[in-house]
């Protein structure tokens, strides 16, 4: 009996073991897959359309659609967190339904929290982050982002943006966390290693996606089209491209980075979609970036050339998925084209795939395709939300304290704030939030600045909203003026004199007649020229674009925390030959 016993224990040893020693690793499974792909399935996986031009969710199965993108303005009409997960496992079910059933990868830009969606939290802009130079607070930010963008079915974010911004003209600026390369390099990590955890596969988890490559954040202004600083042309030496540009990638492929957004601009006349030496000789050969390259919206159609051309052009030099987003059909018959015709070789397509099914494999789509409806119940949590609150106060930059008038007592007996940005959660949060260029308004939950300010100070302090300034009570101890930009974003938010609003200067120019203590709190994008305010104000806060939780501001107004943010960019005047503030600097109490 005990002979027959340890002969089964015995063999069952054995079947355990060969099971382990014979489970196919990830390489094995996409071989294994890539083999019993046609042609049109591997071009298909190539393909990421914007949900918004699929009319026809069934596209994704009739062209094996390989990603799904939410851009700037497309998603749910509600954007609910539970319309938000119906919108994505939709796709996904049709491509489910495909004879291979490879999952889509479904990307959206939640590049500060999952700021599309309603009532997720959304945490201060990159530049704000900057001023924190705390990497474990930006990877705890990433790591709720995380959660909040996986729970919907959503395991891909365009971010982080690792411009490293020499020129805050550019409508941008806001996403990069610094001018300084060795800054950038930091916190862009921190967000990578916040948004991909210990394992891509577990479920809180999502691939980053750092961009642009290479070079964005040092373009010039030129005519046309490339007017835009995003799309335009980077003119310097190879050696201050590494020095300066490709560091943060350096960086975020020693950090796990899977996937690269490649830029619209140019480097010395060359358009980046095209440049080969960059993308395929520097990039994945001396960087051995093993993971995917994808285009940015429609940039293969800025390449030289008829269609056809830029299609060869952009797949020959190294992109791996293209953000096609909107003609499909035309993409997927011309590039199969290309390759009938020799322009595109089949080993560059079967490279291209390759890269994209180890990624899923990692991700663990092929086993847990769908939204994960019990994470829902995480997004927008009080939790959650005191993290936000914690960036937000270690981001704001004292800028002046004249006489020490800040912090504010509690106490003070008659309190007015001014400005309609002091009441508008749009305004605070900025571009990237429910949509592309973000609006003023009431556009998701969080906390306005009046509203932080009222809760923050006593019961017998009284607080009045004058929002235009013409009504200031006499018996006001101190006014507060919250002015900044517009909301923006790329494109829109390109300007030649970075300033405040003109409606917001009007406000400053009626209050500074006031013989009261003026507090400045500026949302604004990047530094803009507050010279002729200087004199006029006793003390100033920048608060970036610090998201939803406003509080995090009255927590350095009213001296419950001590301010510790130091510029990430060099405040110059409209003068760029000299600035009113260095990079580096803040003051504490």
């Amino acid at each position: 009996m005990i002979k027959k016993l340890l002969s089964f224990l015995i063999v069952l040893l054995l079947c355990i073991a060969f099971t382990f020693s014979s489970e196919e690793s990830i390489e094995e499974k996409v071989e294994k897959l890539l083999s019993q792909m046609t042609l049109e399935e591997k071009i298909g996986q190539m393909t990421q359309v914007d949900s918004s031009y699929l009319s026809d969710p069934e596209d994704v199965k009739r062209y094996f659609i390989g990603s799904v993108l939410s851009g700037g303005n497309s998603g749910p009409s509600n954007p609910t967190p539970k319309n938000w997960a119906d919108y994505v496992d939709r796709f996904q079910y049709y491509a489910l339904q495909t004879r291979l059933k490879i999952p889509i990868l479904y990307g959206i830009d939640a590049v500060h929290g999952n700021a599309k969606v309603y009532s997720a939290v959304v945490f201060p802009h990159n530049i704000g982050l900057g001023c924190t130079r705390n990497e474990k607070l930006v990877e705890e930010c990433a790591r709720i982002t995380a959660i909040e963008t996986s729970s919907l079915g959503i395991r891909w974010s365009f971010a982080p943006c690792v411009a490293v911004v020499q020129d805050i003209r550019w409508g941008r600026t806001y996403e990069s966390f610094s001018e300084n390369s060795d800054l950038v390099s930091l916190l862009g990590s921190a967000v990578i290693r916040g948004f991909q955890g210990e394992s891509l596969k577990n479920k809180y988890s999502i691939l980053a996606c750092p961009k642009h490559f290479v070079g964005d954040g040092g373009t010039r202004f030129g005519t046309g089209i490339n007017r835009l600083l995003d799309q335009g042309d980077t003119r310097i030496s190879e050696k201050e491209l590494r020095e300066i540009h490709l560091k943060p990638y350096v960086y975020a492929i020693k950090n796990g980075a899977k996937s690269i957004m490649v830029s619209f601009s140019s480097w010395n006349g060359v358009k980046m979609h095209a440049n080969k030496y960059l993308l395929t000789d520097v990039l994945k050969k001396e960087l051995k970036f093993d993971g995917f390259l994808v285009s940015d919206w429609k940039a293969i159609e800025q390449l030289p050339g008829d269609y056809e051309s830029q299609v060869a052009m952009s797949i020959n030099a190294g992109i791996d998925m293209v953000m096609v987003p909107d003609d499909y059909v035309r993409f997927i018959n011309t590039l199969k084209s290309c390759v009938l015709r020799g322009k595109v070789p089949m080993s560059r397509i079967d490279d291209a795939v390759r890269r994209i099914l180890k990624v899923k494999f990692l991700l663990g789509l092929f086993e847990n395709p769908y939204a994960d409806r019990e994470l829902i119940k995480k997004l927008g949590s009080k939790d959650h939300r005191e993290v936000a609150r914690r960036a937000v106060r270690e981001s704001i930059v004292v800028l002046q304290n004249k006489n020490k008038v800040l912090p504010l007592s509690k106490n003070l007996k008659h309190v007015c704030v001014v400005g309609p940005k002091a009441n508008d959660i749009g305004s605070q949060c900025g571009g990237w939030t429910i949509s592309w260029q973000g609006q003023k308004g009431n556009i998701t939950l969080g906390t306005t600045i009046l509203e932080a300010i009222k809760k923050s100070v006593s019961k017998n302090t009284k607080v009045t909203f004058s929002p235009y300034g013409d009504n200031i009570p006499k018996d006001a101890e101190v006014i507060i003026a919250v002015v900044g930009e517009r909301p923006y974003a790329e494109f829109m938010g390109d300007t030649f004199k970075p300033e405040i609003e003109y409606s917001d200067d009007l406000i400053l120019q009626r209050v500074f007649k006031e013989k009261k203590p003026i507090i400045l709190i500026l949302l604004v994008g990047r530094p803009v020229e507050i010279e002729e305010y200087l004199d006029k104000t006793s003390g100033i806060l920048c608060a970036w674009l610090p998201g939803t939780e406003g509080e995090g501001i009255t927590d350095i107004l009213f001296g419950d925390f001590k301010p510790k943010g130091k510029l990430s960019f060099t405040w110059y005047t409209e003068d760029k030959n000299r600035f009113t503030f260095p990079y580096g600097y803040g003051l504490s109490y």
